[in-house]
């Protein structure tokens, strides 16, 4: 698989702020393949017409051909020798390649990053092919293959609660990159995840809720949200769930590391806990026994589940196992720009940024949609930029402000307006000279 992907350039300053490691991601990344990727491959195994994509690895596999030909012409069946510095699925393809390229050969690894070779007489050889023995059988190859994908598919085997915080964008990924590309339908996606994962918990849904409840400060960003829990749980009360950090991962007791994938599900883990810990107290009216079970915290979270939280959208969250419930959303609003040429969405959002953080989107030449998450944000927007002389900011109404339906009107307009003509025109009497 040789994929593509593309990073834009704030992602990647983002991730090298919080000291991404980029030589290890594109050195010692960890394989992975979706079910149709996988049966392309197998395919391509059977009938013997893979191909080594990678220059790197064509340059590995040409230096490997060379070395044993040059070897095996002096060499008596039964000699061996060894390729080393290989890794990963390069230890599948070396061997594949040489097998194919020479038909006295055969290879077996030896260890994690070398291969043996051994020149073989073809009777020899014709045994070691069909045997059940063999390192490059086609599921071992596609084991190698799939990588992290073996994880998912343990995941989804054991049919665990699946955790996140603001996780949308997780499921996405988890469906396509190991699962099957993204459907067209909004519907199926949501069966295909509730059919992998029956039971999601997202921390932002539930802390969102419980902000009204409690008088936790109103934070978003998942650190935020474990601070706001851990200095407002107190930490002597012997009801309160003890969380135990492993002996390798003792330093995320010291030191902060937003967004290492490990810290984060420590995060993650343990703000689902102090929440779920905070419902059951209430929802008994009294402070929860020594050492709640699992089955019990999750009894006090049922009400969340399988809501993953949606961002500025017809829904305020995504209902994995039944009907998405509608919310109440602050109006849209409509930027109606004059005498000031060349804006654009950029301009547009960084006029109002001092005022309040809106999405902006192109309606025409002249006008743009507006967009907040807060009714607030939009009230001051009206009531700031009601005499401003050049962006007239109203609320959007879609039969006066949708280019689609004032296209419609003016046609509709020339229509009605050569039918009168016809009829004036066609009604007139005549007169004969």
């Amino acid at each position: 698989m040789d994929a593509e992907f593309t990073l834009s350039a704030s992602s990647i300053q983002f991730l090298s702020h919080y000291g991404f490691d980029y030589n290890k991601f594109l050195k010692d990344g960890i394989p992975y393949m979706n079910e149709l990727q996988e049966k392309s491959l197998s395919q391509h195994l059977l009938a013997g017409s893979w191909k080594v994509c990678s220059v790197l690895d064509r340059d590995k596999m040409k230096k490997a051909i060379d070395e044993v030909t040059c070897w095996i012409a002096a060499a008596e069946e039964e000699e061996t020798m060894i390729l080393q510095d290989l890794s990963g699925i390069q230890m599948f393809e070396v061997q594949l390649v040489l097998r194919r390229a020479l038909k006295n050969v055969w290879t077996q690894p030896l260890g994690d990053n070398e291969v043996i070779v051994k020149k073989v007489s073809p009777q020899h050889r014709w045994l070691l092919e069909n045997s059940s023995h063999d390192s490059c059988q086609k599921e071992l190859i596609l084991m190698s293959a799939r990588g992290f994908t073996n994880l998912f598919q343990a995941l989804v085997k054991a049919k665990k609660p699946l955790v996140g915080h603001n996780m949308l964008m997780d499921l996405l990924h988890l469906h396509d990159k190991f699962y099957k590309p993204l459907p067209e339908s909004y519907e199926e996606f949501k069966r295909n995840i509730h059919s992998l994962f029956p039971v999601l918990i997202d921390t932002k849904t539930v802390t969102k809720s419980i902000w009204k409840k409690y008088p936790l400060p109103r934070v978003s960003n998942l650190l935020e949200v474990y601070e706001a829990l851990c200095s407002n749980l107190n930490p002597t009360d012997p009801t309160c769930p003890v969380i135990v950090l492993a002996s390798d991962c003792s330093r995320y007791a010291e030191k902060k590391s937003p967004h290492e994938a490990g810290y984060d599900a420590f995060l993650c883990g343990s703000v689902l806990l102090k929440v779920a810990h905070l419902l059951l107290c209430r929802s008994t009216g009294v402070a929860a026994e020594a050492d709640p079970s699992f089955s019990e915290y999750l009894g006090a979270l049922v009400k969340y589940l399988n809501k993953v939280h949606f961002i500025r959208g017809g829904v305020s969250s995504i209902n994995f196992s039944g009907v998405d419930a509608p919310c109440r959303r602050s109006p849209l609003l409509v930027v109606c720009v004059q005498g000031w040429r060349g804006l654009n969405e950029r301009h547009i959002y960084q006029e109002l940024k001092a005022l309040c953080r809106f999405d902006v989107k192109r309606l025409s030449e002249n006008q743009f949609i507006l967009l907040s998450s807060k009714f607030k944000h939009a009230r001051l927007a009206l009531r700031d930029y009601k005499d401003h002389p050049n962006l007239q900011i109203s609320l959007y109404r879609h039969w006066r402000h949708s280019p689609h339906v004032n296209c419609l009107l003016q046609v509709s307009s020339i229509v009605a307006l050569w039918s009168l003509l016809a009829f004036i025109l066609g009604g007139a009497p005549c007169h004969s000279v």
